[in-house]
């Protein structure tokens, strides 16, 4: 199989904001919402996120019930650089003829992308808000609904089939996630099937890697360079992963 491109993709965040506002649920106890433009390729896109990473909101406890703590609840609802870069790179990845899941989609901007394509793309998520987050997204910009699942790591899912390629961004950032995370995708990744994620340079991409060349996966990765606000730029990496048969 011929090496994958070496590239370099820089992503800045816009600072422009298009509008803001307060969601309050019924109990009084709520979060605030922002809508942010952006420019992925050749086309705009109006995203709603969580204004800050410093909310929580769990009345019901189904957060708590699934193991997200106050500290991780608002991480779904925020639009990280290494998602920015996935969403980039899916506006012009070939997509002809295969079945994607974007995994922990969180915001879910690359599976926008993919529907505005035309793609076949499912999401998943295991964030109560995220499916909720997704549809509002779907609306703003004009697009079908993108076929969603709730579905933890730790619980593959009976209901989601297999798929020809997976993709993902930052998923990587706690220690017993590329062990999750691989097992899930060893029940929903077909025989032949090309995974992707971007990752802002975590420590735990080693991890992934080798088990999933383990599994009989080839592994090539370019450069990242990632960009934030008032940030410094960072590198990071964009792991494929190709299998052929089993």
């Amino acid at each position: 199989m011929a090496d994958l491109p070496r590239t370099t993709i820089s992503i800045a965040l816009p600072a422009r904001r298009v509008y803001a506002r307060t969601q309050m649920d019924a109990e009084g106890v709520g979060y605030e919402v922002e809508t942010t433009g952006f420019h992925i390729g050749a086309v705009a896109y109006q995203i709603r996120t969580l204004r800050d990473r410093q909310q929580f909101s769990d009345p019901d406890g189904c957060a708590e019930r699934v193991g997200i703590s106050s500290a991780s609840w608002p991480m779904f609802g925020v639009l990280w650089p290494a998602g920015l870069a996935l969403a980039e790179e899916m506006s012009r990845f070939p997509i002809a003829g295969k079945h994607i899941l974007e995994v922990g989609c969180g915001i879910g901007l690359p599976s926008l992308v993919l529907q505005q394509r035309g793609a076949d793309i499912t999401a998943c998520d295991y964030h109560p808000l995220a499916e909720e987050f997704l549809r509002h997204n779907t609306d703003l910009n004009g697009l079908a609904p993108i076929r969603f699942f709730n579905a933890p790591w730790f619980e593959p899912s009976l209901e989601l089939e297999r798929f020809d390629l997976i993709i993902g961004s930052d998923l990587l950032y706690e220690r017993d996630h590329p062990s999750l995370l691989a097992a899930f995708l060893s029940v929903h990744a077909n025989p032949t099937c090309q995974i992707l994620l971007a990752d802002p340079g975590r420590s735990h991409c080693g991890q992934i890697t080798a088990i999933l060349t383990s599994q009989g996966y080839a592994h090539e990765e370019s450069a990242l360079h990632l960009t934030e606000p008032h940030a410094p730029r960072h590198r990071g990496r964009l792991l494929s992963f190709v299998r052929t048969h089993v």
